[in-house]
This record gives C-alpha cells, structure tokens and sequence, in this order.
C-alpha cells in the first residue's frame, strides 16, 4: 500500500491559501485517478485507487498542519508500510513560487506538518518521499510579513492560473515515484519547465 498524503488545513476558509497547496494537489489526485471516497478514518479523509498496479490511498490529514502526524502514523502502522510507501506533498517556503522540486529523507526545514509526521512516526523514520511545492518567502518577495501570516495567505486568482499545470506536474511526478522510479522523477521534474518559445508559424512557406 502506498500513502499519498497533502499537507493543509481543513475548511473552506483555508481552502485556497498557500499552505493548503498539498490538499489541492490531492484533490488533483483524487479527481485524476477517479478515486473512491472519501471514508474518515483516523481524523483524515481518505480516498483508495490503483496506480500502476499499486494499490495507493489519498490522504488529507484533518487534524490541521501542525498535528497532521496524528492522522498519518495509525494509517502507516495499520497497513504496515514503510518509508518508502510514504509520499508527503507540501507547500515549501525556500523554493520561488511554483517551483516543483522532489527529494527522498532529509529534515523537516521547519515545516511543521513535516515535525509532526517525524514526531509521530518515530524511530527516525524520516527517509519518505517529499514533494515540496514552492510557495516563496515574504522576505524574498519584498512583502512585510510574517512567514505564517504568509503562507495562510491567499491564493490570487492569477495564481490559481499558474497553479493549475503545476498540479498535473505533481501528479505526473508521483505517479513515477509510485511506479518505483523516483530517480526519473527527479530528473524530470527537478527543474523548472522550459517554455517553448518557437511556436510562431513559418511565414517562409
């Protein structure tokens, strides 16, 4: 069993700010692989489907960020994964906005629905998969403002634009870490795409 869990808050009024990123991610999910749910189970709602012959469940925590381990640790425990069935998305203040970057194992970076899983899962089960979905930082972007009061900031609607292809890349890299190719997946999605500039019709015909 492979768990697929998005990072973010319950209820509407974080729906579509920047912290939520990881539940829009999995709503992507749910609606790509026409998923089965979702049932509550263990503070989360939890959507099943069948991805490359592995049977994935689609994981929204509803416990809120920082005790999102909470919802995460029985599922692990119950269907006796390991780290490597574990795929975490989350928003990430150290990477430019819409930035997509994969990465296996590492610390937390300060992100505490990340403390939260490490914390619950224990024995320094740490070495899951982690796709970090950029957000920026304030202090980046010339705004003054907290980090927190940022990333529960909203999404503007031009954003929302941007972030709309960004969620099929996230799902396409997953889809490769599922099937066991997190290397291509990393080598695929590791950068940033590049725009095809060249599509201008040939006048000299």
């Amino acid at each position: 069993m492979k768990l697929v869990v998005g990072l973010g808050n319950p209820g509407p009024k974080y729906e579509t700010t920047r912290h939520n990123v990881g539940f829009l991610a999995a709503d992507r999910l749910v609606d790509r692989w026409k998923a089965q749910g979702p049932v509550n189970k263990n503070q989360a709602e939890v959507y099943q489907a069948s991805i490359a012959g592995e049977q994935v469940l689609i994981i929204k925590p509803q416990t809120y960020m920082n005790l999102s381990g909470r919802s995460v640790a029985p599922l692990f425990t119950f269907y006796k994964c390991s780290v490597d069935d574990l795929i975490v998305i989350h928003d990430e203040l150290d990477l430019k906005p819409m930035a997509l970057r994969l990465k296996t194992g590492g610390g937390t970076g300060g992100h505490n629905g990340l403390k939260s899983i490490e914390e619950c899962l224990g024995n320094g089960q740490n070495g899951y998969h982690r796709v970090r979905v950029g957000v920026g930082h304030p202090r980046e972007l010339g705004l003054r403002m907290s980090p927190a009061d940022y990333v529960l900031g909203q999404y503007t609607n031009d954003e929302l634009e941007q972030l709309d292809p960004l969620l099929d890349r996230v799902a396409n890299a997953i889809e490769l870490v599922i099937a066991g190719n997190i290397k291509k997946a990393m080598t695929e999605y590791n950068r940033d795409p590049v725009e095809d500039t060249d599509k201008r019709p040939d006048k000299s015909k």
